[in-house]
């Protein structure tokens, strides 16, 4: 049977080699007579296909392969390449490749999770990555964190109490607190004599009385049920109410966050006034648009004549009774709110700021945030709502967005709102046709800016300032266990060079503000610098946007001191990044107290301006951990701007004594500051003289140890220690009581007011005697 052309049946043919070959004649080319020709080498096959496989016979590299072309069926060896050495390398290149994309591509995702654009922040362009979803595959097994799982605490934290009672609430690595308590830590080490963190905070009211509505004399709290003093308070008459009202829109309304429409509010308030004109009806919102312009107007007179006292007639506490009637009847609109307990909920948010009542206005801040879910805020409003309420809705949201990031970034606590997303509402408008529709009326600034120019550019700040911000603290630094970042100099360093890219996203910001919203320098310097070149204020545009101009820039020299404040390290051996990144830090807060004190001498701009105080002490406290942690500069760059960083310590000073005139706190502020500037003079001069010493005399050398705990220093002329100043500090000699009583009065300045003034008692007055209205 003559051989089949066929596939070979390996499973039935028994033929063997001989029988199936074919004839001599017919093979190609010559072959010698008696010699066997050699047998031709079989192909190899990298992996037979399915059908090949099933059927045992002889498969090819072909797709489809031969067996399967010819019964026209579907071939599994789609997937088969010849295998070869260029193959293999080729594809380990390929492999490697995409492992360096991957790798970069989750470094990127860790570094900065939210892209930004700074040419346009509005949520489409600054899309979150993928790792920021919400949803996730059912698939994926629900698995929860372990403890040995968690990321180690590198930042650290600080737990502290502000009231009487014993309860600590904590405060995160980006807070003022926490820096303070940096420097603390700092000297504890330095001088070999801890103390207890008890000592840190100023004996306030809050810390003497038991309960908001206690009276000075209780000595126990009272358990009996007193009359509500809501009901039987003293309000303002109505021409009282009309006059604080209309300091609202000059201020907060155009220099804050534009969240009321000032023709429907005044329509509101109108209503509410009944035929006799006496009485008004209730209204929350009214109630704490009039406690935060008695704050703020009550602030604006002088110091003289508040008669301050922070029991019961600071002016930052001013409104109170207000403050609770509104706060009483928000309680009834908690189950169904609307867009008026939305901004009532901001708007107290704000009064408890300006108080400086940190933990409260966190709180009301969260109300806001759930009030704000619940009205669907957080959705594009539908193109059927009219624009005005569309606009509306967005600035609030907005609002809102900056809110939550000023107090998250302050306190150093978690975020209540996501970052810029796709499940954002897009920017509020600022065109001239909007600004027509808010319901307020200002004049153009001209290249189509307008009064809500400033809320649009301060929403762009802080969503520049809160990518930098959330990328930096969301870098883990590599430090072994119960150590921090800055007790490790290499990871400190890696963070340094690791935010300096990010920090160009705010100077790209500074150059898409509009030039209406740019306060000029003397000889043409360029604004939002840190040159320290004198403002050329315009003398004649109005207030409000002059305050727009300087809010703006201060905000942004406040963002980037709190943004660089943590390479201010105490340890030994700081590198070059890490000082050059503290020097930029200095240099910001610098440029906050030589505004602001230019702007107070020959201005009223800031005039009772309850933030400008708090940016101010936040920038003088920075410039003492500067120079406390830069003593002996290691090159002359650094030791300019430790000594211009002391000068700006004395000219912090004069600002919280022009602003003593409108916060009583102004005045413990200066004298803090002054009690510092005399420590560093003094230890300045310790550390001239122990130079001179060990040059000497170098055995007669005490050292910081030798010191007797509790031991009183003579304090030498601090004059002269401040003429001869260079940079050099020496903790030497320096006791720990010495500096206890500075820093214990540093720690409480942001808790500095009263929460039971907030809940006053019936027989306190609201003002002082003399200026009582009605």
């Amino acid at each position: 049977m003559p051989c089949q052309a066929g596939p070979l049946l390996l499973s039935t043919s028994h033929s063997t080699p001989e029988a199936c070959s074919t004839p001599q004649s017919s093979q190609p080319g010559p072959a010698k007579p008696g010699i066997p020709r050699p047998r031709a080498k079989r192909s190899q096959v990298v992996r037979a296909c399915d059908w090949c496989r099933k059927h045992r016979v002889k498969c090819d590299n072909h797709y489809p392969c031969s067996n399967c072309a010819n019964r026209g069926g579907e071939c599994s060896n789609e997937s088969m390449k010849t295998a070869s050495l260029p193959l293999a390398h080729r594809e380990i290149d390929r492999l490697r490749q995409k492992v360096q994309e991957l790798e970069l591509e989750l470094r990127q995702e860790r570094d900065g999770r939210d892209n930004l654009t700074l040419n346009s922040l509005s949520p489409p362009e600054l899309s979150v990555s993928s790792d920021m979803q919400y949803t996730r595959s059912l698939s994926v097994p629900l698995s929860f964190p372990s403890s040995s799982s968690r990321t180690k605490n590198a930042w650290g934290g600080i737990r502290m109490s502000t009231a009487r009672s014993p309860h600590k609430t904590w405060y995160g690595p980006s807070s003022l607190f926490y820096f303070i308590g940096r420097i603390n830590n700092f000297l504890d080490r330095t001088l070999q004599q801890p103390h207890s963190p008890d000592h840190m905070l100023l004996d306030s009211s809050s810390r003497r009385l038991d309960e908001p509505t206690a009276a000075p004399e209780e000595p126990e709290p009272s358990h009996h049920p007193r009359a509500d003093p809501v009901a039987k308070a003293t309000y303002l008459s109505p021409t009282q109410e009309e006059y604080f009202l209309d300091l609202y829109w000059q201020s907060y309304h155009t220099s804050l966050f534009p969240v009321l429409d000032e023709a429907a509010f005044k329509e509101h308030y109108r209503s509410l006034w009944t035929a006799s004109g006496n009485t008004r009806k209730p209204s929350a919102l009214v109630d704490i648009v009039v406690a935060m312009c008695m704050q703020y107007g009550m602030s604006m007179l002088p110091a003289v004549k508040q008669q301050a006292s922070v029991d019961n007639t600071d002016a930052a506490i001013a409104g109170r009774w207000h403050y609770r009637r509104s706060q009483t009847l928000l309680a009834r609109e908690l189950e169904s709110p609307t867009v008026s307990t939305l901004q009532c909920h901001l708007l107290c948010c704000i009064y408890l700021c300006c108080g400086s009542f940190q933990n409260m206005a966190d709180s009301a801040c969260g109300l806001a945030v759930r009030a704000a879910y619940m009205l669907g805020l957080h959705l594009e409003p539908p193109q059927t709502m009219p624009q005005r309420e569309r606009e509306m809705r967005k600035r609030l949201w907005w609002a809102l967005y900056v809110l939550d990031s000023k107090i998250g970034m302050k306190l150093g606590r978690p975020f209540l709102l996501p970052h810029l997303s796709d499940a954002t509402p897009s920017l509020p408008g600022d065109d001239l046709e909007t600004a027509l529709q808010s319901g307020s009326h200002f004049a153009p600034l001209g290249d189509n800016v307008t009064w809500l120019s400033f809320s649009l550019q301060q929403s762009k700040l802080f969503g520049a300032a809160r990518t930098v911000h959330t990328a930096f603290y969301d870098q883990s630094p590599d430090v072994d266990d119960g150590q921090t970042i800055w007790d490790d100099q290499r990871a400190l360093a890696n963070h340094a060079e690791f935010i300096g890219p990010y920090m160009k996203i705010l100077d790209e910001w500074t150059a898409g503000v509009p030039a209406a919203l740019k306060t000029k320098r003397q000889h043409d310097a360029v604004p939002f610098s840190t040159d320290g070149v004198v403002l050329d204020i315009e003398p004649f545009a109005p207030l409000w946007l002059q305050r727009q101009r300087l809010l703006l820039e201060l905000m942004y020299h406040h963002l980037s001191v709190n943004l660089y404040r943590p390479f201010i390290s105490f340890g030994p051996g700081s590198s070059t990044v890490v000082e050059e990144a503290a020097m930029q830090c200095a240099q910001h807060a610098m440029a906050v107290t030589k505004i602001t004190h230019q702007v107070l001498s020959t201005t009223t701009l800031l005039a009772g301006w309850h933030e400008a105080f708090q940016l101010q002490w936040n920038a003088a406290l920075t410039l003492v951990g500067f120079v406390l942690a830069h003593p002996r500069a290691t090159t002359s760059a650094t030791t300019s701007i430790t000594a211009d960083a002391r000068q700006a310590m004395d000219l912090s000073v004069a600002v919280f004594d022009i602003f003593s005139d409108s916060f009583p706190i102004a005045t413990s502020a200066a004298r803090i500051m002054r009690d510092l500037g005399a420590k560093v003079d003094f230890l300045t001069q310790q550390g001239r003289e122990k130079a001179v010493e060990r040059v000497s005399h170098p055995v007669a050398v005490v050292s910081a140890s030798s010191v007797v705990p509790g031991s009183a220093l003579s304090m030498p002329d601090m004059s002269a220690a401040a003429k001869t100043w260079d940079g050099a500090l020496d903790f030497g000699d320096l006791n720990a009581a010495s500096m206890q009583d500075v820093f214990s009065m540093a720690f409480a300045v942001d808790e500095w007011s009263n929460l039971d003034s907030l809940w006053p008692s019936m027989d306190r007055t609201i003002m002082p005697e003399q200026y009582a209205f009605g």
